[in-house]
């Protein structure tokens, strides 16, 4: 009957879903792990330093989003691979320091796309626990942006998306994209490709240009866009 297959198109579904946040966790993880390790590297932190930052820096948004949705233990510390794939990534990049600590730019490229893929992951995530499209939205922001702003306190640098930056606003854009979609029935994964190079496109364009949010007038001591503590 026709019928009786709609409970194992669910369960497929349900299961490509949950593959394609995975993937999505995973690879912020790994791309915002070696951001932080970067902004490690470059303050002259030791190994364990280092770690620590690349940790922080691919778990925090995650672990937020987590526990506001009621996702407890959340997925970095209950799932044994994004540690791993934090450490591996914290190692790699430690050991090749030397190239590393002279580089400015790939650190912001790693951290955009850390971005991008956080940002896609949280609304996905957030939407399949049932949340409401605004606070999707708005969850898949805090995704993308908690991860640097972690690393960037640890370090004691104001956190780029305070500055003016158009970083927040990137996450913001990618995450409502993946919203609309849901409600406009489109794919789910060209929705969440095409929402990750919006935000990437508008991060690296941001930097690349300047852009970024208005300021207080007569604001002291602005610093560039994208220019500050790793970023």
């Amino acid at each position: 009957m026709p019928g009786a297959r709609l409970p194992e198109t669910d369960l497929i579904a349900k299961q490509a879903l949950q593959d394609l946040l995975l993937i999505l966790d995973l690879g912020g993880t790994f791309v915002f792990a070696i951001s932080g390790a970067m902004v490690g590297v470059r303050q002259r932190l030791d190994i364990f330093g280092v770690l620590v930052l690349a940790f922080a820096a691919s778990s925090a948004g995650g672990i937020a989003r987590d526990l506001l949705i009621g996702a407890v233990p959340p997925a970095a510390v209950s799932d044994w691979r994004y540690f791993a794939v934090a450490m591996a990534a914290g190692l790699v990049t430690f050991l090749w320091s030397s190239p590393v600590s002279r580089l400015h730019t790939p650190i912001l490229a790693f951290d955009a796309v850390g971005l991008a893929f956080f940002a896609v992951s949280g609304a996905e995530k957030a939407l399949a626990f049932g949340l409401n499209p605004l606070m999707a939205a708005l969850l898949g922001m805090l995704t993308g942006i908690g991860g640097g702003m972690t690393r960037d306190i640890l370090v004691s640098s104001t956190p780029s998306v305070l500055k003016g930056d158009l970083y927040a606003v990137a996450a913001l854009g990618a995450a409502a994209l993946v919203v609309v979609g849901k409600l406009l029935g489109w794919p789910v994964v060209p929705t969440a490709v095409g929402a990750g190079l919006l935000c990437l496109a508008i991060r690296l364009l941001a930097i690349r240009r300047g852009w970024g949010l208005p300021v207080a007038p007569g604001s002291e001591g602005r610093e560039e866009p994208g220019s500050p503590g790793g970023h």
